[in-house]
């Protein structure tokens, strides 16, 4: 008998500083505020769209403050592809498409590796297309 959870002993913990330092790093951000910025925005958006267990599995992957903003948002009952995602959150803060596209990959990459790989694939067969990339995962489609 396997125990599903034994995986989660050999995936990262970080605490939010960590996480936002990663993002920091990753982003080549000036500022932890601007790293901040970016973490919230992201995971606002990925909360309207992630439902189900890959959601609050995800959460408990996360720091509490990241945890918090991801399920602090009401799933939307429309999702959106990767690059609706990416023009939503421009939008919304009214920025552009490429820098939004860069905040998006950045938080998303750290946001990855906190899930590890078996539950990132789960939150990607849930999403519409196009949201492999934004973690840093080719976009693979099903043979005809």
């Amino acid at each position: 008998m396997s125990d599903r959870r034994a995986p989660l002993q050999h995936l990262p913990v970080m605490t939010y500083e960590q996480m936002l330092e990663k993002v920091r790093y990753e982003g080549a951000y000036p500022t932890r505020e601007r790293a901040e910025e970016a973490v919230r925005l992201v995971l606002a958006g990925l909360g309207r769209q992630l439902t189900g267990d890959e959601r609050v599995e995800l959460a408990a992957r996360l720091p509490r403050q990241a945890a918090r903003t991801l399920t602090e948002q009401i799933p939307d009952t429309q999702p959106l592809t990767g690059w609706a995602f990416v023009k939503d959150l421009a939008v919304r803060t009214d920025a552009t498409l490429a820098t939004t596209r860069w905040d998006t990959g950045s938080v998303l990459s750290a946001v990855a590796t906190l899930a590890g790989p078996d539950l990132l694939t789960r939150i990607l067969r849930q999403l519409p297309p196009g949201y492999a990339l934004l973690f840093g995962r080719a976009e693979l489609t099903p043979a005809a």
